[in-house]
């Protein structure tokens, strides 16, 4: 209704994480809008679409993507949503406009405006490890309940809130993986072995997304966050060879809290690091009383790297997740594997209501 892009924002993004993502870096860079509106005839913004930009690089040469995110369009300004895409495809200065993120419902928008399915063999694949399965399945009938019969529970009651959440036992690595190489990863400082990591990771010449400590303190600065992500390395012979983030999430007051994995990467020599780093995500999700841990966008090349964590996890969506546009002077986009950290998922999950929590 008309109340309701005001609603997704105090849910998803508060007043500080607009500010963040006006403060974003790479949007500076091109100068980039921080998103669109449309206005009611009254003036007041009525519909909205979000632009997250993000700095890639290829060897030391930059360039610059686009991911569209939180579409709103209430009812009364229907079909609003062609021009608020439309117009996120015409900004200049990118080489790709993309979500990586889209709902069953929206899927189907974006092949209109020439954006195809991409990645293109894992575009609509999530992959999920269950910790919770009672809680999962709780909250599966709870949400077929509430979309059947809307007045049957009140949807803004917070459940499946228990007393691990917001646990700081997330920082402990147990014995058995710290003999993988498996750590807590505390310093993102420019002289950092995180920072030696990343010179490393971007000399080897794929399209990558911008992870340099500076990135990383910017996005972990998240005032809305109400848990603290999880930060993994791995480690072999004193250098980090690979990496992972975290965060705990609760999609809306009737789900269970994930942990949703934001990115998970390792150096393409690495053979250990991305097996290794999800049993330390697994491990961290159990202790925090995530009912489940999720992957919600990859490419072929990390389900290949995965090994028998791909074999072990359940799929799930079915529909296009992922579309994208590229400019005709692109880099070469087949040197690009995405992990959520590319898309809108770092920046649009709701957080865990810690203070209900403890209330609970």
């Amino acid at each position: 209704g008309d109340n309701e892009m005001r609603l997704r924002q105090e849910l998803v993004l508060g007043i500080g994480g607009w500010r963040l993502l006006d403060a974003n870096p790479a949007r500076q860079d091109i100068d980039a809008p921080s998103g669109w509106v449309i206005e009611d005839k009254a003036g007041e913004p009525a519909a909205f679409v979000g632009n997250f930009i993000q700095r890639f690089w290829i060897g030391d040469t930059a360039h610059y993507g686009a991911t569209g995110f939180s579409i709103i369009v209430p009812r009364a300004v229907r079909g609003a949503s062609r021009s608020l895409i439309q117009t996120f495809i015409d900004q200049p200065n990118t080489f790709a406009k993309y979500t990586l993120n889209a709902n069953s419902r929206s899927a189907p928008l974006y092949s209109r405006h020439g954006m195809a399915a991409w990645p293109p063999r894992t575009h609509d694949l999530k992959l999920s490890w269950i910790i919770d399965p009672a809680a999962c399945l709780h909250g599966r009938i709870l949400r077929k309940l509430t979309a059947r019969f809307p007045a049957l529970t009140d949807p803004y009651r917070e459940r499946f809130l228990n007393r691990r959440l917001g646990s700081t036992s997330n920082r402990i690595v147990p014995d058995a993986l710290k003999a993988r190489g498996v750590r807590v990863l505390t310093d993102l400082g420019d002289a950092s072995p995180y920072a030696a990591f990343w010179a490393v990771l971007k000399a080897e010449g794929r399209l990558i997304a911008d992870r340099s400590p500076a990135i990383l303190r910017w996005r972990l600065a998240d005032p809305d966050q109400t848990i603290a992500p999880t930060l993994l390395a791995h480690v072999r012979n004193g250098a980090v060879t690979g990496y992972a983030m975290a965060i705990m999430a609760k999609a809306n007051p009737i789900e269970p809290a994930f942990l949703e994995i934001i990115d998970l990467i390792a150096l393409q020599d690495e053979p250990d690091a991305i097996p290794a780093l999800m049993e330390g995500l697994i491990a961290s999700a159990r202790a925090q009383g995530a009912a489940k841990v999720r992957l919600q966008a990859l490419g072929e090349d990390m389900l290949r790297r995965l090994g028998p964590h791909a074999a072990s996890a359940r799929r799930e969506g079915g529909w296009g997740h992922g579309h994208a546009i590229f400019s005709p002077d692109a880099p070469p986009i087949e040197a690009w594997s995405p992990t959520p950290f590319d898309g809108d998922h770092g920046i649009c999950q709701r957080a865990v209501p810690l203070h209900a929590a403890e209330r609970r």
